[in-house]
């Protein structure tokens, strides 16, 4: 017997660069995603093939987990790491896997780790909850990806619901799922992605990390409260009273961080509101607010990238938006008018263009809508 699963991409509205700092997200799953096909063998072996990159992957589930290997089979040896820590896995599978928007942007890292952990625990009789398939991903992408990202992309792509808006606290791993307001006008996410692809994993993304770590260590060291080790220490443990109080004698680059980080909680806080009444001109605004911060206070954002938000900034027909993702390359995404998808995609073309012709073959456009999480079709 054949299994599909879907696992969709997410896009993440408000709420960027806070969640490995136990702060507070938002996040959608989108229609667009990873599918994987595959069979259950009857015997441990792993066969895998992309139909996005090339060779083919294949290895033993049975036995213990070998370090990376560099090529995209980690993430399926990554859901094996973390699925061996708590389980036997004995039973191997043939899979297809294929993903439907270029990566970048989306968390299709997690998206496939997602696909991996449920299908593996498929073909191994696993039962799981979505919550603790999320948990299992985001432990493969930090321990064996090496990636030290927080929970929002694995809570998006495992916990979504269609029109609904993903709260995760991430101190607390409690979540609401927010119906749209029935008043809320129509919209669609348009992605636009740059042309460039990117890897975390060869981005600032796991220094900016450190450097809110380190924002947090300072304060705590100004205030005399008691130092943990730096991998637990987080800028949630800091009160925003503490961090103002020091804020001038801190190192510029670590107050930057710390600014973005306590910034983005009220934008969380004020764009569960605007989205609870229907205020799609103000969660729109609070997106391009966030955007802003990771400009300026995070400091990400490739030239590329900042030229299609600056694009975006004028064109009738968008809410709102920001970086997609951890804000490296990758994409933009917007809350679209879905009245004026067609103009819209033409302007932002347009602009981009007119400033990097050379990703006149790379850049496009894509329409979304929200999604339920990741399932077995």
């Amino acid at each position: 017997m054949q299994y599909h699963i879907f696992s969709p991409y997410r896009v993440c509205p408000l709420g960027a660069h806070v969640d490995h700092q136990k702060g507070l997200v938002t996040g959608f799953a989108i229609d667009k995603g990873v599918d994987l096909w595959f069979d259950v063998r009857d015997d441990s072996r792993v066969e895998l093939r992309s139909e996005t990159f090339t060779g083919d992957v294949a290895f033993d589930i049975a036995t213990p987990a070998l370090v990376k290997q560099g090529d995209w089979g980690d993430y399926a040896r990554g859901a094996k790491f973390a699925l061996q820590k708590r389980f036997r896995l004995s039973c191997g599978i043939s899979g297809v896997i294929k993903g439907s928007l270029p990566v970048g942007g989306l968390s299709s890292s997690a998206a496939v780790l997602i696909a991996y952990v449920m299908a593996f625990a498929k073909a191994n009789s696993i039962s799981l909850e979505p919550f603790e398939v999320m948990k299992i991903a985001s432990e493969a992408e930090r321990e064996y990806i090496g990636l030290n990202n927080g929970l929002l992309d694995q809570a998006c792509i495992a916990l979504g619901k269609k029109d609904h808006l993903l709260m995760l606290d991430c101190e607390s791993n409690e979540y609401r799922l927010i119906p749209k307001n029935p008043q809320m006008p129509e919209f669609e996410l348009g992605i636009f992605f740059s042309g460039l692809t990117r890897s975390l994993m060869s981005s600032d993304y796991n220094l900016r990390v450190t450097e809110c770590k380190t924002a947090a260590w300072i304060v705590q060291a100004y205030e005399n409260v008691p130092l943990k080790t730096h991998d637990r220490t987080f800028l949630r443990d800091v009160s925003e009273s503490m961090f103002r109080r020091h804020r001038d004698e801190m190192p510029p680059r670590f107050a930057r961080r710390a600014e973005h980080f306590f910034g983005e909680h009220k934008r969380v806080r004020e764009g569960i509101t605007a989205w609870e009444t229907g205020n799609l001109e103000w969660f729109g605004s609070l997106s391009k607010a966030s955007c802003e911060s990771s400009i300026h206070n995070y400091e990400c954002g490739s030239p590329e990238l900042i030229a299609i938000y600056e694009a975006m900034l004028d064109t009738p027909g968008i809410y709102g938006g920001r970086f997609s993702g951890a804000g490296f390359k990758g994409a933009c995404i917007a809350l679209v008018d879905p009245s004026m998808r067609d103009s819209v995609a033409e302007a932002v073309t347009s602009k981009y263009l007119s400033r990097f012709p050379q990703y006149k073959n790379t850049f496009r456009v894509d329409f979304c809508k929200s999604d339920d999480g990741a399932r077995f079709v």
